[in-house]
């Protein structure tokens, strides 16, 4: 095995770079629940600038950060439109229904992320036997798509559909940071077709913790509360804002390699043992396997010193990031190769 292995399981698993260290230790701070942070405050000023918005709201994840939104803008006892493969179903632990009480309502699109004519089929007619739809939520990128891009025109168009049933929009942007850096569309922009946005800190920009809510002061108020009962007021939070803030200033830029490392990778191990890998838009690589395999898949690259995962029986994900630079990709990606032809041998 390599002496380094090469860690693409995700874009969380990146370490503070050193300066990154540097701005946590000097961060002027305060007692967010009290007075407030004042490093968190900047940090929350400037998402919201960057994303033209009135208000914004640190959170220790992502997670929380999309129930309080779920919390703000749901009913108890509706609907959330949603799809099927969002990180809202399937990784927050149904949070919508044990924290929200909203049942969701699971859009199935066509192909890839969810497109504005998928929604619309999947309205209900009014109905006194049928709960009735208060929210609908949209993922930007798609995770489970493979990072999938939805562009502007069609967010708008969704955005347009919603509005017109009268009904708030939340984005999940845990990475609408690559899907801008993808495009060229604004961050506000994008955040203009939905009523509150959720961004993550923690994945391409490097930080070790932490996502911002905003959307308009009022909102912001309501989402303010939820935070609380939810269990997310920190004190002396701005350490770990300093780092987030860090990151918006000085690691943007860079998503660029992480893109570019990912298609190097999809180009480099597409067709190894009958596997197909999905083109990748921005920093994921799904390898869709000719059979159930993922697990062994997994284990044969870590033994060869990429570690990647399962998504489910027979797609495996890697992800790029601030700790896998393109030169270790490319050392890496005849090793990942090397794993899926030798476990998919005979599929």
């Amino acid at each position: 095995m390599p002496d380094i292995p090469l860690d693409l399981r995700s874009d969380t698993v990146t370490r503070p770079t050193a300066a990154m260290r540097r701005a946590m230790a000097d961060a002027e701070v305060g007692d967010d629940v009290l007075e407030g942070d004042p490093t968190t405050r900047r940090l929350e000023a400037a998402v919201a600038e960057r994303l033209g918005q009135e208000a914004g709201l640190f959170f220790p994840t992502g997670t929380m950060a999309n129930q309080a939104a779920l919390w703000v803008h749901g009913a108890p006892g509706t609907e959330v439109l949603v799809e099927a493969d969002a990180h809202i179903v399937h990784w927050e632990m149904a949070g919508a229904a044990a924290l929200c009480g909203l049942q969701p309502r699971l859009v199935h699109p066509a192909s890839g992320a969810m497109r504005a004519t998928d929604l619309e089929a999947a309205i209900r007619y009014p109905s006194a036997h049928a709960a009735e739809t208060s929210l609908v939520c949209l993922e930007n990128t798609h995770n489970g798509a493979g990072g999938v891009v939805t562009p502007l025109e069609d967010l708008q168009a969704l955005a347009r559909l919603a509005r017109a049933h009268g009904w708030p929009v939340h984005l999940d942007g845990a990475r609408l940071w690559n899907a801008s850096t993808a495009t060229g569309t604004p961050l506000a922009a994008f955040a203009a077709c939905a009523d509150s946005v959720m961004l993550s800190f923690s994945k391409g920009l490097g930080a070790p913790v932490g996502a911002a809510l905003v959307g308009t002061r009022a909102f912001i108020e309501r989402a303010h509360r939820a935070r609380k009962r939810f269990g997310g007021g920190m004190r002396q939070s701005g350490i770990l804002a300093a780092a987030a803030l860090h990151g918006v200033t000085h690691h943007l830029g860079r998503l660029v390699d992480d893109h570019a490392a990912a298609r190097l990778l999809a180009e480099a191990v597409d067709g190894a043992g009958g596997a197909r890998v999905v083109p990748p838009d921005t920093n994921i690589v799904m390898i869709d396997l000719p059979a159930p395999r993922a697990d062994a898949v997994v284990a044969r690259a870590a033994a060869l010193g990429v570690r990647v995962s399962a998504w489910h029986a027979t797609r495996v994900r890697a992800v790029t990031h601030l700790d896998a630079p393109l030169t270790a990709v490319r050392a890496a990606a005849p090793r990942l190769r090397q794993a899926l032809d030798e476990a998919l041998a005979g599929a």
